[in-house]
């Protein structure tokens, strides 16, 4: 497999290194790139990941000055893009974005002063996202500002996103999330044997708890808004529920209620997870079917 990638020398000092995949995807991409670049606070070291890139996106990532990035003809997926491109982080933190989504004003400095509060590495914060359609996803606000670039209501959003509020949560696991690098390389990053990409992300959260994190916070102050899987849905996808269930020997679903509390109102650190008995006898059963 063949991968080219830039790396420039930072010429000053960057707080995260922005992670964005891509797959011929190049007007969500540089929408995406717009909106960091004119709604971040802080600077930050862009890298993205170009699969494919039979749009235009190989071209035009390369004609801007700004942007880091790996390049590979084939589509490397979620899970190996990601990994490669970690590899060229020039900061101490990971922040993993997907070019589907739409940075809002000081998005990142609400991340930047929970880490300097938090004072340790041991975490995972998410932005929360803004969403057009409702999937029963506790951890997002539904507001419709588009459901595509054609669609999409702008400078609506900009005038209207800091009225839409949103406790802080449990659970972060989907991005925009960020992370200490020291952790992200301890527990060996994405894991690539969930390749393209599907249930990774609950995957990775798990590694971390493994880890000792308990801090997995959602921040109602950081905004994105997010069009909705633009690239997952062209995807042929791995099974990767029976994939999660094989490898931890609980479901994710099971994870994700009673280890991070997804969509709980966030009252701190995480305590360590319980499960009922009938739980318990379910989740054996289901990975026993799977043996």
């Amino acid at each position: 497999m063949s991968i080219q990638s830039r790396n420039k020398p930072l010429k000053e000092k960057k707080v995260f290194s922005i992670l964005i995949p891509t797959w011929n995807n190049l007007a969500y991409l540089q929408l995406c790139i717009k909106s960091i670049r004119e709604h971040s606070v802080l600077a930050h070291q862009i890298i993205v990941i170009i699969n494919e890139g039979n749009d235009g996106s190989f071209e035009w990532v390369a004609s801007q000055e700004d942007l880091d990035y790996i390049y590979s003809k084939q589509n490397l997926g979620i899970c190996i893009g990601l990994n490669k491109a970690a590899e060229l982080a020039q900061t101490n933190y990971i922040l993993y974005i997907n070019d589907d989504m739409y940075t809002l004003p000081a998005w990142d400095q609400a991340l930047w002063k929970e880490i300097q509060d938090i004072r340790h590495p041991n975490f995972m914060l998410s932005s929360t996202m803004i969403e057009p359609t409702n999937t029963g996803n506790p951890c997002v606000l539904l507001q419709n500002f588009g459901n595509s670039i054609e669609t999409f209501k702008e400078n609506e959003l900009l005038h209207s996103y800091n009225s839409l509020a949103k406790q802080d949560w449990n659970g972060s696991t989907w991005p925009p999330n960020v992370m200490h690098k020291s952790v992200w390389d301890k527990v060996g990053g994405m894991s690539e044997e969930f390749s393209p990409g599907m249930y990774s992300d609950p995957d990775l959260s798990m590694k971390f708890w493994q880890e000792g994190v308990r801090h997995f916070k959602g921040l109602g102050s950081s905004k994105v808004y997010h069009f909705g899987s633009r690239s997952t849905k062209r995807l042929k996808k791995n099974v990767g529920r029976e994939i999660f269930l094989k490898k931890w020997k609980i479901t994710s679903g099971t994870f994700s209620k009673y280890y991070l509390r997804r969509g709980k109102e966030f009252n701190g650190a995480l305590p360590e997870a319980t499960l009922p008995l009938f739980t318990k006898l379910k989740n054996y059963l289901k990975y026993l079917q799977l043996r």
